[in-house]
């Protein structure tokens, strides 16, 4: 049987957005919604990773757990990696989710969707994509689609990542969630690996993984969940979790 833990890495340096994971959304800072969110989701413990005292005092205020990790850390998955470490020097937690701690609408059903694809074990690391449905999303750079080969049952194996329109021809594209559900393991040899060439050409770090042989499977849910990156994607969710928007 799997253990798993949930970390959510979090830091205030975001400059489209500062200071976003303090900002107040129904009366809880956005860290706070996703922090309950992963609790409700209930698959295993939940940790929050940040490099901010201000965000690790929030957290406990609320009753969570934080642990603080380095400020220099690449990615959000270098600073799970520390976490993980710090948190759990005995290796009892073989599975690791990473929830992005900017999406404080999303579903806690989503968060367990996720686990699904690691019962194969020859799957590495899980991942998450929605069906786009909206236009000019099939063309935006900053929508990556997830392309993959379909296993059955909403399932797919990630053949690629990308922030071009693709597949190409007649069919569904795939909105790929920066969800992910990683092996122990397969975390530790992620961040050991050096950035690859399609990642740095991309901007897309889970190439690394398949450039690396590294199997990545994907389950497709029904929405992509919103992530706050500007004033405005803020002032939607406290519209969402108001009740005066649907998600």
């Amino acid at each position: 049987m799997a253990s798993p833990v949930v970390i959510i890495p979090a830091r205030l340096a975001a400059t489209r957005l500062p200071d976003k994971p303090l900002a107040d959304i129904a009366g809880l800072p956005m860290i706070v919604q996703v922090l309950r969110r992963a609790e409700a989701a209930a698959v295993g413990p939940v940790v929050v990773a940040t490099d901010s005292p201000a965000i690790a005092t929030v957290v406990e205020q609320a009753g969570g757990r934080a642990v603080l990790t380095r400020a220099d850390h690449p990615s959000g998955s270098d600073r799970i990696f520390e976490a993980l470490t710090l948190i759990d020097p005995q290796g009892r937690h073989d599975v690791v989710v990473n929830v992005q701690g900017d999406l404080p609408t999303i579903d806690p059903a989503v968060i367990a969707a996720a686990l699904t694809p690691l019962d194969d074990p020859a799957v590495d690391i899980a991942t998450l994509a929605a069906v786009i449905t909206r236009e000019e999303e099939r063309t935006a750079p900053s929508v990556v689609k997830a392309v993959g080969s379909d296993l059955g049952g909403g399932r797919l194996r990630a053949l690629y990542f990308t922030r071009a329109t693709a597949p190409w021809g007649e069919g569904p594209l795939l909105h790929h969630i920066g969800l992910y559900a990683y092996r122990r393991e397969a975390l530790a040899r992620f961040v050991s690996l050096a950035p690859s060439p399609l990642e740095q050409r991309e901007k897309l770090e889970q190439l690394r993984a398949l450039e690396h042989g590294m199997r990545i499977d994907i389950v497709v849910v029904d929405d992509v969940p919103l992530g706050v990156d500007t004033p405005g994607d803020l002032a939607r969710a406290r519209a969402i979790l108001t009740g005066t928007e649907k998600a």
